[in-house]
């Protein structure tokens, strides 16, 4: 039980690490495409507590990570005005998709200093390895097409009836609680995170 208690705790302070640029970047995007609605509502900054909350950043990530089988987690939202954005809703997809691509970017970094450290500093390589796995998990948990994640604005995007949006919306998170509970879902994501951590490591072999 202690195994878990660390390895919760190292789950929820490397999201909350991974959550902030991927936070910034949804701000940044909309703000390149003309929405200036993040950077009113102070969001276009890397200060952490404007982009973390309590429930999603670390008391939900910490329950999940002993008591499921997956792990889930986010920030908080970042509101975008699609009638500002340049290209309308195909700018929102181009900010909803901004943030998965920024753990990506960060998986890649952190595997990168994995491998640096080797070694000769063996636990901050684990750390960073861990810290890599888990960007890409997070990446893709986040494409899944459930509000409040980002793969829920890529539905508006494609214009997903609003009302069915909204119905969708109200239950959104049960729905995620009971699709990595109930389902294979945290274990299918945990096997392409896998994959492609390991393909960002063979980048540097």
């Amino acid at each position: 039980m202690d195994l878990a208690f660390e390895a919760a705790f190292l789950n929820v302070c490397l999201l909350c690490i991974l959550t902030v640029p991927h936070e910034f970047a949804h701000a940044w995007m909309a703000s390149k495409l003309g929405d200036d609605t993040p950077e009113q509502e102070g969001r276009l900054t890397l200060y952490p507590p404007a982009h973390l909350e309590l429930f999603g950043s670390i008391i939900l990530p910490a329950l999940t990570s002993l008591l499921a089988g997956g792990f889930i987690g986010w920030g908080r939202p970042v509101n975008t005005n699609p009638s500002k954005l340049k290209y309308g809703l195909n700018g929102l997809a181009m900010v909803a998709l901004a943030g998965p691509a920024s753990n990506m970017v960060l998986a890649l970094l952190f595997a990168g200093l994995s491998v640096l450290a080797g070694t000769s500093v063996a636990a901050a390589s684990e750390v960073a390895q861990r810290a890599a796995l888990l960007s890409v998990y997070l990446g893709l948990f986040n494409l899944l097409p459930v509000p409040p994640l980002d793969g829920s604005k890529l539905l508006i995007a494609m214009r997903f009836p609003p009302a069915l949006y909204m119905e969708l919306a109200r239950f959104g998170f049960i729905l995620l609680l009971l699709a990595m509970s109930l389902t294979n879902l945290g274990g299918y994501l945990s096997y392409y995170s896998q994959r492609i951590t390991e393909f960002f490591f063979g980048v540097f072999y």
